[in-house]
Parts: C-alpha cells; sequence; structure tokens
C-alpha cells in the first residue's frame, strides 16, 4: 500500500505509525492487544541470540519501546519522517535509532542485525514478497513478523468490514494468508518456521466492537485453554530462522 506522499512504493506504515490509528488501540481493551501482541513476542526474541533488532514499520512503538526497556540496540525503519513521531521520546534519548527509508528494499548490508521484526506490515503490503526477502536479507539470526491467517475466524471478518470502517472511520483492506504460503515465502529465502503463536481465536474486530476487556480476557483464554487459539487463532506471530533441517518439518508445525 501506498501513501500520496511517499517516494516509495509501499509505505503502510505511514499509517500505522499515525495518532490516529494509535487511537483504534485506546481504552483497556485496546491496551490488552498490545499486551498480548507484545509478551508473545517478546517470548519469541528471547529463544534467538538477539541484541540488535531492526522494527521495520514499527513507528507505531508497539515493539519499540518495550524492545528497548528488555534491553535490546533497536531501530526502527520508517517509510517518512512522520514515523518518528510516536517513537520520538526513545529516539531524542538515545535509546533507539530511527531511520527513514524503503521497506521492499531496505538501506543496510545483509544480516546487518541480529533479529528483524516487522508488524501490521505483511497484510497491508502488496508486493509483500519482496518485503519477505529483505527481512530475511538483512537478519543474521531471525526474522519476527505477523500475519492474518484465512485458517480461523477471521474468514469471517470481511463480513465485518463496513462494521469496522464506521467504527474506525478510515480502516484500510487487508490480505489474509495461508500458513504454507507464508512458509513456502520464507523458504525461498532461506527460513524456516521455528515457532509461532497465535493470538486471538476470535477477529480483533470483534474485541473492538465488545469494547469489554473483562469478557474477551475471559473468551480467549477459554480458547487459548481448549487449544483452539494454538490451531486457528490469528494473527499469528512467526518466528523464522536460518534454513537447517527438511522443509517438511515446517510444513508440519502449522495446520
Amino acid at each position: 500500500m501506498t501513501h500520496p506522499t511517499a517516494p516509495y512504493p509501499e509505505t503502510a506504515d505511514i499509517e500505522t505509525s499515525s495518532d490516529e490509528y494509535a487511537g483504534r488501540f485506546a481504552g483497556p481493551t485496546g491496551e490488552w492487544m498490545l499486551k498480548v501482541q507484545e509478551t508473545l513476542t517478546l517470548e519469541l526474541l528471547e529463544k534467538v541470540p538477539a541484541k540488535t533488532i531492526l522494527d521495520v514499520g514499527g513507528g507505531h512503538g508497539q515493539l519499540a519501546y518495550p524492545c528497548c526497556a528488555r534491553g535490546y540496540d533497536v531501530t526502527v525503519l520508517g517509510s517518512a519522517e512522520c514515523c518518528r513521531k510516536r517513537i520520538a521520546p526513545l529516539v531524542d534519548s538515545g535509546q533507539c535509532r530511527f531511520v527513514v527509508g524503503n521497506v521492499i528494499e531496505l538501506p543496510f548490508p545483509d544480516r546487518s542485525f541480529d533479529a528483524v521484526i516487522a508488524f501490521r506490515m505483511l497484510t497491508h503490503c502488496v508486493q509483500w514478497p519482496r518485503l519477505v526477502a529483505e527481512l530475511c536479507r538483512v537478519a543474521k539470526h531471525a526474522v519476527v513478523a505477523d500475519y492474518p491467517t484465512n485458517q480461523s475466524l477471521n474468514v469471517i471478518a470481511p463480513l465485518f468490514f463496513k462494521a469496522k470502517l464506521k467504527m474506525e472511520g478510515n480502516t484500510r483492506a487487508w490480505e489474509l494468508f495461508r500458513h504454507r504460503e507464508m512458509l513456502a515465502e520464507f523458504a525461498r529465502n532461506g527460513y524456516r518456521l521455528q515457532a509461532s503463536r497465535a493470538q486471538f481465536f476470535f477477529p480483533m474486530v470483534l474485541h473492538r466492537m465488545l469494547k469489554n476487556r473483562y469478557l474477551s480476557t475471559l473468551a480467549e483464554g477459554l480458547s487459548r485453554g481448549l487449544g483452539l487459539t494454538r490451531l486457528w487463532g490469528s494473527p499469528v506471530i512467526s518466528l523464522m530462522t536460518p534454513q537447517s533441517r527438511d522443509a517438511q518439518e515446517d510444513r508440519e508445525r502449522l495446520p
């Protein structure tokens, strides 16, 4: 997705880095959803020897702040200078670096960072295979990225698009992926699945519409306990590492 004022072909992060977008996660329910994302992501990052992290499109600050708090050396790449706004306190204090660049032509040498993360990017990136290739190219030990899957209740999410648009004001179309499709693209770039975590069993739009953190937490807790989230949850956060085993093992890790 391209922003009309940006010089690059894929600029989904300009919107996700805005105050307006952050408003979608305002309130107790939004805070809870972000905490789920944060907890699962940090858990996956602990599985690899990472000190330096590149957060592609991470101007929203959803992971830059907790990663910096954990002591990681974080660089955030944004498609425009405006993507710096929400992480300005981190950048100004020297806790984080911010670089403007093209997300599908990252301005870094191969294997520049121990780990590369990209959230809320794949689903809005038309040229997402090029994004995957660049994430893998600049990573040394791991890529952690999220994507929504149609092998979940998210398959009905488009039915709520009009309601979501009315509630959020400027919601965008998004792409749903099959697990095998995503695994195959990473495999083409020399990476395999090491671990994955599904965030929610019920579509996020339903939690936003419900606006009841207690009920959402209860429903998701029951779903996770029953194993439903692991099988049919979305978005999925995947930890990809350099390929070293037969690709057949990768295919067996996801439904």
